[in-house]
């Protein structure tokens, strides 16, 4: 059996205390994200097409340069409402301490209301590596598919390139 790595511990602001009770939490053992909620203080309604900043009333600061933030919409109001990300992904560094924000795009053909306190994105930690560029005349030969060094010219062709199957 294996030990679960120890979390790492994120510094977070209330910057509402009505939040108290629905601080972001993993829903499972096995969950990823953990949800954000609307801090909201009477319903709002989206029409199709409309983008709105949500509160989230939460400041988390990371710290730790070897980690970001990232928030995600929540799959299902994605697929079964339209309801998604207006910025697709927020990513989050390690160094900012304001509030998080969820920018919330209604691109279905329904008008959707969310509710206060609605779990409306999932905030999920990940990995940075920030890499070092090196400028150079020519790239080094890259592996074909075989796992022998090919003419180096992948990405040529352009974008969509490499074909769509």
């Amino acid at each position: 059996m294996s030990l679960a790595p120890e979390r790492p511990r994120l510094a977070v602001k209330l910057l509402d205390e009505r939040l108290r009770d629905v601080m972001p939490r993993y829903a499972t053992d096995g969950s990823a994200g953990m949800d954000l909620h609307a801090l909201l203080d009477a319903p709002l309604t989206l029409a199709p097409g409309q983008c709105e900043l949500i509160r989230t009333g939460l400041a988390i600061h990371i710290a730790d340069p070897g980690l970001a933030g990232m928030i995600l919409p929540r799959s299902g109001l994605g697929h079964k409402h339209g309801i998604v990300l207006g910025n697709l992904v927020g990513l989050i560094d390690s160094d900012y301490q304001g509030e998080l924000m969820i920018s919330t795009w209604n691109r279905g053909d329904a008008p959707f209301t969310i509710e206060p306190f609605e779990r409306l994105a999932q905030y999920v930690l990940v990995p940075v590596v920030q890499a070092e560029l090196e400028i150079v005349d020519d790239f080094d030969g890259s592996l074909r598919g075989d796992g022998q060094h090919g003419t180096g010219q992948r990405g040529t062709g352009g974008f969509g390139s490499s074909g769509r199957h």
